[in-house]
């Protein structure tokens, strides 16, 4: 291979590194919400909830789930502490149902501020169809999702204790 090959492909490859993180957050959420990872349940419960009037999501039924990070800002009865901020490393997820029996959707929370897919409050947003699907990237800085989410009575962008209380 000569210099001039090499040097072009080295920044061919550079190049698109910032679109290549976007798809590898993707698919790294994807793989840690279906994993059900330490999962802490909000108010240590499972069982799905109706969808809330307030909520921007279609589907009928949700639930949400924290990883260990996340969970150390839950109080005794298993919701967000007010005026809190989550840990580098929280995860949080909240499964979107159609049915009992059909799970839609993952709409996802990373604390993760170094990430190049991070909002300015350092959380990376994905919001992937149980299929795979992306719906939502990653790299899009939960555009789609902040305004919602930055309503009054949000915890850190987080909703349930408003919605769920």
């Amino acid at each position: 291979m000569t210099t001039k090959l090499m040097i072009a492909s080295i920044l061919l490859v550079t190049s698109c590194t910032h679109e290549s993180d976007g798809i590898a957050v993707d698919a790294e959420l994807l793989e840690r919400a279906r994993t059900n990872e330490a999962a802490v349940w909000y108010k240590f419960n499972d069982t799905l909830l109706p969808r809330s009037s307030g909520s921007g999501h279609s589907q009928a039924l949700l639930r949400t789930r924290f990883n260990a990070k996340a969970a150390t800002v839950l109080d005794s009865l298993g919701k967000v502490l007010p005026d809190t901020l989550f840990p580098e490393g929280s995860l949080i997820v909240k499964e979107l149902w159609d049915d009992a029996n059909s799970l839609n959707r993952y709409a996802m929370l990373l604390k993760r501020s170094s990430d190049p897919a991070a909002d300015p409050d350092g959380w990376v947003w994905g919001y992937i169809l149980s299929n795979g699907t992306v719906a939502n990237s990653a790299a899009d800085q939960g555009v789609a999702c902040r305004t919602c989410h930055g309503q009054s009575g949000q915890i850190d962008r987080t909703l349930m204790n408003h919605y769920f209380p």
